[in-house]
């Protein structure tokens, strides 16, 4: 179910005309950063080498591209069955499952109803470490308050035999407090090897709720940490302390849309920046991530961010930034062999440079970054338990594609 309501239509349209499309960037030699074009923030400058334009690989990846289902509408997140098939969120609120030869169900029955305005809807999908004990799902959404909206995350036990339905559908998470904004909801679930639940979450975007995310009596503009019934783990960082919300894990974020847990269990993030700015931390228990006192990029009217300062003590600097921006959507760690060279990698879908940016890694330190063009937003990235990956189309008729190593 849906509910349309329509809050800052100005501000959403000024935002998309401001941000810069991938169009004008000339090809570079390989060695040499895949971004060509001037950074927005002209007078900034990284904090230490590497931190932005890594160089591409000496040999770019060779890939076909398959597509695996089509007649999505705008379709928002991946996540696979155990059988292999695949349950798909379209953003106007509806969850379908998507069998093996593309075969779209019915929608998925039972869930709450959703804002569908600007960045808004039925959003991220996960499934519980013990599915396959309990068929227990979870999912993020913009919920329709009064007074406003936020993010919510709800769970219910999925059956797939017959009309595919949702039961004893719980809420187990509401952002706080309640904002009428269509914009930067959040929202990517990622479980943790203890079992714990991390979900992103964005600061609405407008100036008097984006200071909020500097603050830790909300959860605007936060990662938070949380069991699986809703629950507080007694080891979150801010358990204890006044005027603080428990759940929370870090602060002073912007919007996030991109996250994965890596080999050794660690949460990473990828997250929108203003123009400019977009951001790959590790958020780490207890830290300041800076927005908005600092930041890289501008904002959309191209006057400073605040300051319009990059770095202060006690906010931690990104791994690695963007600007102009890539928009990042939905994450991948990349552990397998059948794509040669890319093991260990990180994959981020690309809306405004509209494939998947991979990353190589060397602990923490990017040292080489391709751009995979695929010539559509992508809105979300899953590896399969074979080492295809496959990534979400952002469109009103989207699809699902596969990617795999290039024949010959």
């Amino acid at each position: 179910m849906r509910v349309t309501r329509v809050f800052a239509a100005a501000f959403v349209l000024a935002v998309a005309a401001s941000e810069a499309s991938a169009q004008g960037r000339r090809a570079a030699p390989a060695g040499e950063p895949v971004e060509t074009r001037p950074p927005n923030g002209r007078d900034q400058k990284p904090a230490f080498p590497g931190q932005t334009r890594a160089p591409q690989p000496a040999q770019p990846t060779r890939l076909q591209t398959e597509t695996v289902a089509e007649g999505l509408v705008e379709p928002w997140a991946l996540e696979f069955l155990p059988d292999g098939r695949m349950l798909v969120t379209e953003k106007q609120g509806r969850m379908r499952i998507v069998a093996a030869n593309g075969r779209l169900s019915e929608p998925v029955r039972g869930l709450p109803e959703v804002v569908d305005a600007g960045q808004g809807g039925l959003l991220d999908v996960a499934l519980d470490p013990d599915y396959t004990k309990n068929g227990l799902i979870y999912w993020s959404y913009s919920e329709p308050r009064q007074g406003g909206n936020g993010t919510a995350v709800a769970r219910g036990r999925l059956l797939t035999g017959g009309e595919p339905r949702v039961e004893n559908v719980q809420v187990i998470f509401r952002q706080q407090p309640t904002f009428q904004s269509s914009l930067h909801f959040g929202s990517r679930l990622c479980f943790a090897p203890d079992g714990t639940l991390f979900i992103t979450l964005g600061e609405r975007s407008f100036p008097q709720s984006r200071v909020k995310a500097q603050a830790l009596d909300n959860t605007l503009g936060k990662v938070v940490r949380i069991h699986p019934d809703g629950s507080v783990p007694k080891d979150n960082p801010f358990v204890g302390r006044e005027n603080a919300r428990p759940e929370i894990w870090s602060y002073g974020h912007r919007n996030i849309q991109s996250a994965a847990i890596d080999s050794q269990g660690r949460l990473w993030i990828v997250e929108h920046g203003p123009r400019g700015g977009d951001e790959l931390n590790r958020p780490q228990a207890g830290v300041n991530y800076g927005w908005p006192v600092i930041t890289y990029g501008i904002e959309y009217s191209g006057q400073p961010v605040g300051e319009g300062i990059t770095a202060r003590e006690g906010m931690e600097q990104p791994l690695y930034y963007w600007d102009p921006v890539i928009a990042p959507s939905g994450m991948a760690f990349y552990y397998s062999d059948r794509i040669p060279g890319w093991r260990g990698n990180i994959l981020i879908g690309g809306l405004i440079s509209e494939g998947v940016v991979r990353l190589v890694l060397d602990g923490e330190r990017v040292t080489a970054e391709e751009w995979i063009d695929l010539g559509a937003r992508i809105r979300d990235v899953k590896v399969d338990p074979s080492g295809a990956v496959h990534v979400v189309t952002d469109e009103r008729e989207g699809r699902i594609l596969r990617l795999l190593p290039a024949r010959g």
